[in-house]
């Protein structure tokens, strides 16, 4: 399959505004800005393949390029449909030492054949954001399993399902739970999620969520951050939620908290955060107001049923670039935006993840990598939790960089809590 520069029309352009765009973010990023010196000077990647499916996009590109400037070989596609920046994907593809196939728009064929590409790179090791990769070697390329070192894993879908591979004995090489590390959901997933989802929303549909009543579906880090963000922006927040401890959370919070079916009823924008399909299906569309505005801030465009929507849709118009709507028998409006899919990533003008979130999560992705290529074999096949002193690392870099200080425990202090023996 050919790379991306090779499926354009006019690549010198794309790459120049790709390079653009790359170039802003990075200026941003400084605790990548120091992984590189580390990488560059000490080259632990060296020798080594690196298969990437992520948002192909600028901050993307950023942990692509540390990669590479460790000693690595990379070759990256996206891992959705919507989410790629065709220019930034040529940018990296005009690297030496990095192939991208990754191109926006893709329909389900292209996507696959794409991250067969990759995957035929023979990888050391998997880069994953919602484990793709990982479920296409098992599964049509297990010969490679042998000479895999490890992977790491972005996402909470994509953990998940890694999770539930590994119970069912099927997951043959150790995986990194970049998702579950302290730096990724405090930050990425609270902040992250809340503030470019709703970003994208607004950007989408011109719309204010001051007054309107918000609901937002599952309450993890990701619904979290997307319920704290609209009600700092005067929005009414319900939540809705399976599990019964993040529901007293929610209604511990000040949310309102009620099922689905009957916040269907009084929401004006739903938003999705689950990482679960049927989510929101018929029985909530027949009672929605006319006009509800849907959104979905998980991976897959599987949270909102849209196969259902459209069974008892009388007509489906582009009402507004990157809004669907769905008219109903009784003339009621459901709008859709970005296909049900990724809505901070795959929405017309997404651009993700603010800057300095990424910088974070990224900053612990390289350091798994690094750590993979370390191990050698110290790592059994399955799940495994991100080690906790690369996750301070990140941390430190960060508030290095941002000049603040903060106390550090003493001698004593690390003994006592180490300790068993101290009582009253």
């Amino acid at each position: 399959m050919d790379t991306i520069r090779d499926a354009v029309d006019d690549p010198d352009t794309l790459i120049e505004a790709g390079r653009q765009k790359i170039d802003w973010a990075r200026d941003h990023m400084p605790i990548l800005a120091t992984i590189e010196e580390e990488f560059t000077a000490e080259q632990p990647l060296e020798g080594l393949q690196i298969a990437m499916a992520m948002h192909v996009e600028a901050k993307t590109a950023g942990l692509v390029e540390v990669l590479a400037a460790g000693g690595a070989t990379v070759a990256i596609t996206g891992c959705n449909p919507l989410s790629t920046h065709d220019d930034v994907s040529c940018a990296l593809d005009a690297h030496p030492a990095i192939s991208s196939y990754a191109r926006r728009g893709v329909d389900e064929t292209a996507y696959y054949e794409a991250l067969r590409a990759v995957v035929q790179t023979d990888p050391d090791i998997t880069v994953d954001d919602g484990m793709d990769l990982v479920h296409l070697i098992h599964t049509e390329y297990p010969a490679m399993i042998e000479t895999i070192i490890g992977g790491a894993e972005e996402t909470t879908t994509g953990v998940q399902r890694l999770r539930a591979m590994a119970a069912d004995g099927a997951l043959e090489y150790p995986v990194f739970a970049v998702n579950d590390s302290p730096m990724k959901h405090l930050f990425d997933n609270i902040h992250g999620t809340g503030e470019s989802a709703l970003a994208a929303i607004a950007m989408t549909t011109n719309l204010a969520l001051a007054g309107k009543t918000v609901v937002v579906a599952g309450f993890g880090y990701c619904g979290r951050g997307v319920a704290r963000k609209a009600a700092g922006q005067n929005a009414h927040v319900v939540v809705t939620e399976v599990e019964p401890r993040r529901a007293l959370r929610a209604h511990m919070e000040g949310y309102t908290v009620m099922p689905m079916e009957a916040a269907a009823a009084v929401g004006d924008l739903f938003i999705t955060t689950t990482g679960n399909r049927d989510v929101i299906t018929t029985a909530a569309f027949e009672v929605m107001q006319d006009g509800a505005v849907l959104a979905n801030a998980g991976h897959f465009d599987i949270e909102i049923d849209l196969d259902g929507l459209e069974a008892i849709a009388t007509a489906v118009t582009e009402v507004r670039e990157g809004v669907t709507g769905y008219t109903l028998a009784d003339g009621r409006q459901i709008n859709v935006l970005a296909e049900g899919r990724l809505v901070n990533l795959a929405a017309p003008v997404a651009l993700g993840h603010p800057v300095e979130v990424m910088d974070q999560s990224f900053g612990v992705q390289a350091l798994c990598v690094r750590e993979l290529a370390d191990a050698g074999t110290r790592y059994d096949p399955g799940v495994h939790p991100v080690p906790d002193e690369l996750d301070r690392r990140v941390a430190e870099i960060k508030l290095d960089a941002e000049g603040v200080a903060f106390d550090r425990l003493t001698d004593e202090q690390r003994t006592y809590l180490d300790s068993w023996s101290h009582g009253t």
